[in-house]
């Protein structure tokens, strides 16, 4: 049994994932149904045909390290999610291609010599760094394109980065009425990095820089004076920590925080704090959500949302591998309100909650 990425390294800018310290038990060892034939010798599945309509013909390239010691686990559960969103809309044949840093710029060029029109992959960085000088057919890459990377007009990016969902708070805030903002942050990766999206999205949209406390896990008193000046918090810190801060926040005060509050079961001393998340966790009875099944053995939340990554990802592949013009591609995806924005990065917006007394 692999283990999953630890807390520093899934938090490292390389990964997709920013926080998952547990084993995969439920993807370890199983044979995923949506598959054909490797790419050197593919078997065609036929698309479905829809009334009025030619049929698409799509033959998408699943690029992805599924034999990588370190993100093996991660690939099969967005392998899952894609065969998850295969089986409700078999439109497309699905060509799974193992593919690391080292050979993703082979592996890529051969799928496409063989008849691959659109890529789905990678999912590191260095592998879409690798990539990216061949891509010659719609790819979807399932992390951040790097800023040396060169820019190409059918290279697309699809991530669950927590800078995007801290810059969504941000305007929340300001949507809400919010003039005078704290942020809590703590000395860990991934609140820094929160921290500052937020601070930057506040600043641009308001042209002031947002107050901000360090919790260094004492020093309350100091802290609860800073949430004295403030009209809103902005928590940018993991559940328990969020729990230990809630008691000295104003009764009154909007508390806001990310999908990163999220938990399964949430204390009762986060209740009334505003949250963000997928509508795959928020919305499970939601019509464009409840038609894609769970995954067949529980996932950590944090893995989980790599499965709704992969049924989102292969919905965008249909679409990218039909529509004429991709800025017209709107979603209303499992992992948020997808459409097209700067540098071809799908943007997503979130459902908004609110933590209750035992929810």
């Amino acid at each position: 049994m692999m283990t999953w990425l630890t807390a520093a390294q899934a938090q490292a800018p390389d990964y997709i994932i920013q926080l998952n310290a547990a084993p995969l038990n439920s993807v370890a060892g199983q044979t995923p149904r949506v598959l054909s034939a490797p790419a050197s010798s593919p078997a065609v599945v036929q698309p479905r045909p829809q009334p009025g309509k030619a049929p698409i013909h799509l033959k998408i390239g699943l690029l992805l390290p599924t034999e990588s010691k370190l993100l093996g686990e991660a690939a099969a559960v967005v392998q899952s999610g894609v065969q998850a969103a295969h089986d409700v809309d078999p439109q497309a044949d699905v060509v799974v291609i193992d593919a690391d840093e080292h050979n993703a710029a082979q592996r890529y060029r051969e799928a496409v010599a063989d008849g691959v029109n659109v890529v789905i992959g990678p999912l590191s960085r260095t592998g879409i760094a690798a990539v990216a000088p061949f891509v010659s057919v719609p790819t979807l890459a399932l992390n951040s394109v790097g800023r040396d990377v060169p820019t190409n007009p059918k290279l697309f990016t699809l991530a669950l980065n927590v800078e995007v969902e801290a810059r969504q708070i941000a305007r929340l805030m300001r949507e809400d009425g919010r003039s005078n903002p704290l942020i809590i942050a703590d000395g860990e990766v991934l609140s820094g990095r929160l921290k500052q999206a937020f601070a930057e999205e506040w600043r641009s949209l308001s042209g002031k820089d947002a107050a901000l406390a360090e919790d260094d896990g004492s020093h309350l008193s100091d802290l609860a004076t800073a949430v004295a000046r403030a009209d809103a918090v902005f928590l940018a810190v993991e559940p328990a920590e969020a729990a230990r801060l809630k008691p000295i926040l104003q009764q009154d005060q909007p508390v806001y925080a990310t999908s990163q509050i999220s938990t399964r079961t949430p204390d009762a001393q986060l209740a009334g704090i505003r949250f963000i998340d997928m509508p795959w966790f928020l919305m499970p009875q939601h019509p464009a959500v409840k038609r894609y099944a769970r995954p067949a053995n529980a996932l950590t939340l944090q893995t989980e949302r790599l499965y709704a990554l992969g049924i989102d990802a292969y919905r965008l592949a249909l679409q990218l591998g039909t529509v004429r013009n991709p800025q017209s591609i709107r979603l209303d995806g499992v992992t948020g309100d997808l459409k097209l924005g700067r540098d071809r990065v799908f943007e997503r917006e979130l459902p908004v909650s609110l933590i209750g007394e035992g929810q």
